[in-house]
């Protein structure tokens, strides 16, 4: 890479930062690598095997933000990402009720008591971002035609993701500008894209919808912000303790740099 392009005068290096910046930067890396691979493992739980596979695929996205064009919702999720929550008799005696029309009288006989068992510590109404399986006129909601996440439900979400993702990678990128990497145009894009990721990443929310290609969009904006996470936070970790100092900062001295006497 070329190295000829002047350091800017605003430029500092990891190497010229006080050893208690540098304390503060590492912990908040391993912080966030620690809850960014957390977060990649629920979306993975949550979105994964609603298509009947045990890999997140495309036609999971679909079906998450589009709905599967058959039968519930009720069955999506027992057949998805709630499928380890019941046991298989269990969960074949629910999906065979909803496909029978949903009847009231073997509601309170035998689904009742499944759904009590099983789904009610988190179910209850008590958490509006879940499903009310509490009674019959709730449940019955839930065995309606699947049609994906309704639009209101991605408009919550949004903005949850928009704000903290937004966070996340502001602090990633005020990290990461320390780091002495060349072209500089290449530390810019990195700094740059995951914003444009994320804004790609939700917007396509909506449009997969309308036309299901746009699932592309959502898994192609998370695996490229989820790259530019990981070099960023490889790249700040390493030249914060491991690497040598560049030539060109070493030159103009500073910091904990020891100075020739």
């Amino acid at each position: 890479m070329s190295s000829d392009v002047p350091l800017h005068r605003l430029y500092v290096h990891y190497s010229e930062l006080p050893y208690s910046l540098r304390v503060l930067y590492t912990s908040v890396l391993l912080v966030l690598g620690l809850g960014y691979l957390f977060a990649l493992i629920y979306v993975f739980h949550t979105q994964s095997g609603r298509d009947g596979g045990k890999m997140l695929s495309y036609e999971d996205i679909v079906i998450t933000y589009s709905g599967s064009g058959k039968g519930s919702r009720l069955e999506s999720a027992l057949k998805g990402p709630m499928q380890t929550m019941l046991p298989a008799e269990e969960t074949k005696s629910v999906i065979d009720w909803v496909q029978a029309g949903s009847d009231r009288a073997k509601y309170e006989s035998a689904i009742k008591p499944v759904l009590d068992k099983r789904c009610m510590a988190c179910h209850d109404g008590s958490n509006p971002h879940l499903p009310n399986l509490n009674g019959y006129d709730n449940l019955k909601k839930v065995t309606e035609q699947d049609t994906g996440a309704d639009v209101f439900t991605l408009v919550r979400v949004s903005h949850i993701h928009l704000f903290g993702l937004s966070f996340i990678f502001f602090i990633m990128g005020l990290i990461f500008s320390h780091a002495y990497l060349r072209p500089v145009w290449f530390k810019c894009l990195v700094v740059a894209a995951p914003f444009v990721c994320i804004v790609a990443d939700v917007s396509s929310w909506y449009f997969t919808k309308l036309f299901h290609p746009f699932a592309w969009v959502v898994m192609g904006a998370g695996a490229a912000m989820g790259m530019c996470f990981a070099f960023m936070w490889a790249v700040s970790m390493y030249q914060m303790w491991f690497s040598k100092t560049p030539p060109v900062v070493e030159q103009r001295g500073g910091g904990d740099i020891p100075l020739a006497r």
